[in-house]
């Protein structure tokens, strides 16, 4: 039997990651800036200075938090996970940490770039090849535990699908997506060549939680509203669209993965397809769409899984710790607690932890 594979962890973006910037892009890159903690912004007291906008953005309208840069005083005093393993500076020791909670191999995904960034393609582009560039040397160092998913410059089609061609050959487990992008859903045909190359490379489309569209985000304010409207909805809206207007009958060999936006709304939203736009689904088997579709979703320890087998199937369920985050979606226990689950059979339980995310991701 496989050991675990942690579907969704991170890595906390550093000032190294921009020594692989494009050369002429250098002086545009991403800078460290910070400032006394007796702000508005408190303890969030350093950013990325990227395109004259601070990252993250801590209190106000627009807000987010993130832990990167771990130059701020919340994040620089943090004992759980040491600082040249959240930034993946020390690659090994990172596995020992992965050996003490239980997990043989780690899909690791990024924070900084949950967020929408820039306008401009050129700079995005720029920040997407210093990104996996920097990542794929650090998962190289121990490539059988440590996988990751390129980040594609989505502005300019050519940029990303050329990205996407070096991320397969150097490792690359699947292309990362939010459940919009900028002003588009993911169900519209500017997307197809992207998801055609994906087909083609044996790549998942890896639909994750983040504030993917800038105007999304300008209502809410995270110390009033989190991001649950601009963040952690929006691959729920993405798997609508892509149902809804049969996109993965478009590419009959495409895997597409929802993570980290938790499982219990899949009852919901297959009853909202059933009545409002795919009356055909309506004395359907929801796990047959999940098999015919090639979806997996992200669930949490804690969750009502015996019920929601009844919707996805137990071969369609995968979990993720959430790894390197403080936030309230970690579950640096997840292996322990699911193993103690009484309400699931004993094997369903390792079919989620082992064996199951190894097929969205291509893992053998």
């Amino acid at each position: 039997m496989p050991g675990v594979l942690d579907a969704d962890t991170h890595i906390a973006e550093s000032e190294a990651m921009w020594s692989y910037i494009d050369k002429e892009m250098y002086p545009r890159r991403p800078v460290l800036a910070k400032i006394p903690d007796d702000t508005w912004y408190q303890e969030r007291n350093a950013f990325w200075l990227i395109d004259g906008e601070i990252f993250p953005k801590p209190a106000g309208k627009a807000s987010f938090s993130l832990i990167t840069p771990s130059a701020q005083k919340k994040e620089s005093g943090r004992g759980d996970i040491h600082l040249a393993v959240r930034e993946l500076t020390d690659p090994l020791a990172r596995l020992k940490d992965m050996d003490r909670i239980g997990v043989d191999v780690q899909v690791i995904y990024p924070t900084l770039f949950l967020v929408y960034l820039t306008d401009d393609a050129k700079l995005e582009s720029a920040l997407c090849r210093a990104y996996n560039r920097f990542i794929a040397e650090a998962c190289s160092k121990a490539a059988a535990r440590l996988k990751w998913v390129a980040i594609p410059p989505l502005r300019d089609r050519e940029a990303a699908c050329a990205e996407i061609q070096w991320a397969k050959t150097h490792g690359a487990v699947g292309v990362f997506f939010r459940g919009m992008e900028g002003n588009l859903t993911l169900d519209n045909p500017y997307f197809n060549p992207i998801y055609a190359l994906a087909e083609k490379l044996d790549l998942t489309i890896c639909i994750h939680t983040g504030s993917g569209s800038r105007h999304l985000m300008q209502p809410f304010d995270v110390e009033r509203n989190h991001t649950f409207a601009h963040n952690r909805v929006l691959p729920v809206v993405a798997f609508r669209d892509l149902v809804a207007n049969r996109i993965p009958e478009q590419f009959p060999r495409l895997r597409f993965g929802f993570i980290e936006a938790a499982a219990s709304w899949v009852p919901y939203i297959w009853h909202v397809l059933k009545r409002s736009v795919r009356s055909d689904l309506r004395n359907k088997d929801p796990r047959d769409l999940f098999r015919e579709y090639r979806f997996w979703v992200a669930c949490e320890a804690d969750e009502e899984l015996a019920h929601l087998l009844h919707y996805i199937g137990a071969d369609h369920l995968v979990i993720g710790s959430d790894y390197g985050h403080n936030d309230p979606s970690k579950e640096p226990e997840f292996v322990r607690n699911m193993r103690a689950r009484e309400d699931v059979a004993p094997e369903i339980i390792e079919k989620i932890l082992c064996a199951n995310p190894r097929r969205p991701y291509g893992i053998d």
